[in-house]
């Protein structure tokens, strides 16, 4: 019986976070590891909106920064446990998207772009000028999850690092399952129709403005969730994570691997993030020789890094 693609992709990927950590050197590299999932589900979102759906926004972190602070503020002013924090971050992501995206996505091109990237602004600006509330750029401190502690009293003691690596781990899985799985779905050939034509997808009776909106919303709270398991994991967070740089980095990292492809976003997302502790061995060139390998890839494979090894792997064998 052969298995689908969807399911081989899943399947591959589970088995690449379970057996990677035998070959680690120390525990710093579940640190990497950890850090590689919540980009690659931040990117994951991105596919979504742009690679499925053909839009452009260069404001998501304020969704990252809107599920980081909410980690932080809500157990010390509402008392709730940081994990319900995860889940007040993602709704109040996913109304803001809403309410947001409803006018913005009647935009075009880098109409859109530039008018989200004032929406990503505006939420940096927020979390840096309240500073009774965030304490402004100094950033402010994240409660522990205490999921740890829970799974030690019963019997599975994890070191810090591990325990990070296993659940952001899941946690990518799970976002990269959905995100899949609405590849193959009614919804999901409704947004692809719609990258490939607005007038055509609204000529065969597709709801253009809805199904850009939910694409909006779902990318939103990928980006809400990642955001807020790397504030829990740092347990610290800053008005950075919500800032400009962040939201190009995300962007980029989804066009490296292949902006249309879950593997494609997460090996992009693994690429940007490995790279700098590879190359801290150049630090004087560090920055050059990134921007240098960036440029590389988008010149000789232009459709990301999955995408055009797949098409020229298929010429190949044709």
């Amino acid at each position: 019986m052969r298995i689908s693609t969807k399911y081989a992709t899943l399947l591959f990927l589970a088995a690449l976070i379970a057996l990677t950590p035998f070959f680690f050197p120390s525990g710093y590299y579940f640190r990497v590891g950890s850090m590689l999932f919540v980009n690659g589900l931040a990117v994951t979102g991105i596919v979504i909106l742009t690679g499925y759906a053909g839009q452009i926004s260069l404001g998501h972190a304020g969704f990252a920064g809107i599920g980081g602070y909410a980690c932080a503020l809500a157990p010390v002013h509402w008392g709730l446990p940081p994990a319900l924090a995860i889940v007040l971050g993602a709704a109040v992501s996913g109304v803001l998207a809403f309410l947001v995206g409803r006018p913005i996505l009647r935009l075009k091109g880098y109409y859109l772009g530039v008018a989200s990237l004032g929406f990503g602004i505006l939420v940096s600006m927020v979390l840096n000028n309240e500073r009774a509330l965030t304490r402004g750029p100094d950033g402010i401190e994240v409660p522990d999850l205490g999921l740890r502690g829970l799974l030690k009293d019963w019997g599975l003691s994890l070191t810090n690092g591990e325990f990070w690596y296993a659940l952001t781990g899941i946690c990518l899985l799970i976002g990269a399952w959905i995100a899949l799985n609405l590849h193959s779905s009614p919804t999901g050939r409704a947004l692809r129709a719609l990258h490939g034509s607005e007038v055509a997808a609204g000529t065969v009776g597709i709801d253009v403005a809805r199904v850009k909106l939910q694409a909006f919303v779902i990318s939103a709270i990928y980006a809400s969730v990642a955001g807020s398991l790397m504030a829990l994991q740092n347990k610290f967070v800053t008005p950075d994570i919500a800032g400009f740089l962040h939201s190009v980095e995300m962007v980029t990292m989804a066009v490296l691997g292949g902006v249309a492809s879950v593997p494609g976003a997460i090996l992009g997302a693994g690429v940007l993030t490995l790279l700098p502790q590879v190359l801290t061995v150049f630090s004087d060139y560090e920055q050059l020789i990134l921007g240098a390998v960036m440029m590389a890839v988008m010149i000789f494979l232009p459709e990301g890094l999955v995408p055009s090894i797949l098409r020229r792997i298929r010429g190949r064998d044709e």
